[in-house]
């Protein structure tokens, strides 16, 4: 659960996943279902992965899986104005989306203190915490894959100016194989796949099996 210091306010927190069995074939078999509707990979570079990739967010339809290191509160263009990135989630879970996040560590205090104005998150994001996940993969709707250096923060996603945001680079890419390689590494690590033969389990606060 998204966890604070007991002197802190209790968070609520999203619901865990029920695993049955690996996806990995249903995956296989949904992607190739699909047609590419967009270049079949595009460089990321610095500022355009909140242009191209955040932006791809909004757009999701059945499903959304975001792997990252770090997380943070990430702020979004709103019209004029900004609103969190979990407003977006939120209103994508109300809609049916099926939202999966896998993170290394706890989110930053500002991330979940915003986490509980935004309930529907609580039964429409299911979330693993793996200390040793380092890859940072979003997959929007098994029909385009990001893999990147850009964990979940301003800094990496965001709308920081391009004389503070970090410096990233990544592949956005349509391409069947690419997003089945993609989507088979993230469903690996959800499904528990490495938690048996894990030696890291002492810095696992939140174990799978």
């Amino acid at each position: 659960m998204f966890k604070k210091k007991t002197s802190e306010k209790k968070t609520s927190s999203p619901k865990k996943p029920a695993r049955t069995k690996t996806q990995t074939k249903e995956i296989a078999d949904y992607i190739k279902q699909k047609q590419a509707t967009e270049p079949e990979y595009q460089y990321i570079a610095n500022e355009d992965h909140y242009e191209k990739v955040i932006e791809k967010i909004k757009d999701c339809k059945k499903t959304l899986w975001i792997g990252t290191a770090d997380i943070k509160d990430l702020y979004v263009k709103d019209g004029r104005g900004t609103k969190p990135l979990l407003e977006v989630l939120s209103n994508l879970a109300k809609r049916g989306v099926a939202i999966r996040l896998i993170h290394a560590k706890e989110p930053g205090p500002a991330f979940r203190e915003d986490f509980d104005k935004y309930p529907a998150l609580i039964e429409g994001l299911e979330r693993v915490l793996c200390p040793r996940v380092h890859f940072k993969i979003i997959i929007f709707d098994l029909k385009t894959a990001y893999v990147g250096s850009a964990n979940l923060t301003g800094a990496g996603l965001g709308m920081k100016g391009e004389n503070t945001r970090n410096f990233e680079a990544g592949v956005l890419s349509s391409n069947k194989d690419f997003i089945k390689n993609a989507a088979t590494q993230f469903d690996e690590v959800w499904m528990g796949a490495h938690c048996k033969s894990c030696k890291r389990k002492q810095f696992c606060s939140d174990p799978i099996v």
